[in-house]
């Protein structure tokens, strides 16, 4: 695995602990963000936290580093609509809407950006 690949990772781990920690620590930010036609709101945002930090945790894991960026690739995905809803709804979290729509294409970098580590260490994509 090259440096920079291996730098990726341990920042994308940060990131996805750091994420998800925060679900616990500041759930009344993320309950809001949940799209009405979900149930149960606040395990929502629980679930999303300990996925967070496991999958976090697992990408540094050698054995289980693919497995778990396949695993912040699908979450990622599966928390999208949250973006979209929050788009729709700009009240929710304060910020210009400019900040709002880009939110929603910088999704796409983290969707690359874990995608990257699920790919064997000698492919680029």
């Amino acid at each position: 695995m090259t440096g920079a690949k291996r730098l990726s990772k341990y920042l994308l781990a940060t990131f996805m602990i750091a994420a998800g920690t925060a679900h616990f620590l500041v759930p009344g930010f993320y309950v809001p963000i949940v799209p009405p036609e979900l149930p149960f709101p606040v395990g929502l945002v629980y679930l999303s936290g300990v996925l967070e930090v496991a999958f976090g945790v697992l990408l540094l894991v050698p054995r289980f580093s693919r497995l778990a960026a396949w695993g912040v690739f699908a979450l990622l995905i599966a928390v999208f609509p949250a973006n979209i809803y929050v788009y729709q709804h700009q009240e929710l979290i304060p910020a210009p809407p400019l900040v709002h729509l880009l939110r929603l294409p910088l999704q796409a970098v983290f969707l690359l950006w874990a995608y990257w580590h699920t790919r064997p260490d000698s492919r680029i994509l």
